[in-house]
């Protein structure tokens, strides 16, 4: 009996850990490196952290949404423009077999390129793409803090009309032929250590400050617990919510530029199969979509998790449909352990939590 009850303490700890999910992880890479013996390829793992370091630029944007009790559906569709906007501003040559009939020829590019030559071009567009995530995601928090429009429904219009303009502007045509230095953002390293990853974790080192080191994020999460309390208390509720859209449009901008240098193209259609990954990876980290409730380090353990999911899947003879249903399932039982983990963490507190 004691034994019994030593190891349900034990994976009752495990359960609610914060690291629960980086064990899950490392479980499920194991077993799927056991058949599938390429899972643990050099070539293969380069291109799975490849693949971590821009989606962790998204999740952790829409987390700060989350924290504040709302919903960035828009991130996709501001990774479109941005990547055609940057890309339009700074590319060496246009075709004009392709981009002779777009209403911006001869006034924004032509056959010659972009506005933007010289060193500081690509500088200069990488400004421009962050500047326009963020005064998109000010735009989503203006309408949601100042005129209490739903969340889902502002950013859902957001992502529909930004996709589309993205497609009008560059009439669904790849703008290729953009700078080497900007390529290198996506694909060069500073010795091992790559650029995607610097930046990333740069990122992530800002979200950790504003979160746990100041008073801004304690706002934050204060305004996703209770917001009706939060205005009480006299917490500028309002201006809050927008700063956290603000930071979500930023950080999608960031996610579209590591995404089109590592594609060496402005895309009008980038990001438009990964809201489902960004959801997914910021509920299977334990980031509440009911508010209140969210770290960086969730973000990173729930976009490893997803990564080395979705990496798996695709080497498994299964058809599209069917890796879509197994990650929407995935993310249910995500969600369901969410809560489940809540409710005895509330009805249990003498377990405490191990961190």
């Amino acid at each position: 009996m004691r034994t019994r009850r030593t190891l349900l303490r034990l994976l009752g700890g495990a359960f609610l850990s914060d690291h629960f999910v980086l064990v899950l992880t490392v479980l499920y890479f194991l077993l799927i490196w056991a058949i599938y013996p390429h899972m643990g390829s050099r070539r293969n793992m380069a291109n799975l952290l490849s693949n971590v370091w821009p989606l962790l630029a998204l999740v952790i944007g829409q987390m700060f949404v989350l924290i504040v009790g709302g919903i960035d559906l828009s991130q996709t569709s501001i990774m479109a423009v941005t990547s055609v906007l940057g890309a339009m501003l700074m590319a060496t040559h246009f075709d004009p077999a392709k981009f002779e009939h777009n209403p911006l020829w001869g006034v924004v590019f032509t056959e010659e390129g972009g506005p933007l030559t010289g060193d500081w071009a690509v500088l200069t567009a990488v400004f421009v793409m962050l500047a326009v995530g963020a005064a998109v995601g000010f735009l989503n928090g203006l309408a949601v803090a100042k005129l209490r429009m739903p969340p889902f429904m502002v950013t859902l219009v957001s992502m529909s009309f930004f996709s589309g303009l993205a497609i009008y502007l560059t009439r669904s045509e790849n703008i290729m032929y953009l700078p080497a230095t900007f390529i290198t953002i996506g694909k060069g390293a500073i010795g091992p250590v790559p650029w995607a990853l610097l930046l990333v974790v740069s990122l992530a080192a800002l979200a950790f400050v504003i979160l746990n080191l100041s008073v801004l994020g304690r706002w934050f999460y204060a305004v996703g617990q209770n917001i009706r309390t939060a205005t009480v208390s006299g917490i500028p509720t309002r201006g809050v919510m927008i700063s956290a859209y603000i930071f979500s449009g930023f950080c999608a901008a960031v996610g579209s530029i590591l995404y089109s240098a590592r594609l060496e193209a402005g895309r009008p259609t980038l990001g438009r199969n990964l809201l489902l990954d960004v959801i997914g990876a910021a509920v299977i980290g334990g980031i509440s979509l009911s508010g209140g409730k969210g770290r960086v380090l969730w973000a990173v353990y729930g976009v490893l998790f997803f990564v080395v999911l979705d990496n798996s899947l695709n080497k498994m003879p299964l058809d599209f449909y069917s890796i879509d249903i197994i990650k929407g399932c995935v993310i249910l039982m995500a969600a369901l352990l969410d809560a489940l983990r809540t409710r005895v963490i509330v009805s249990q507190p003498a377990l405490g939590r191990v961190s």
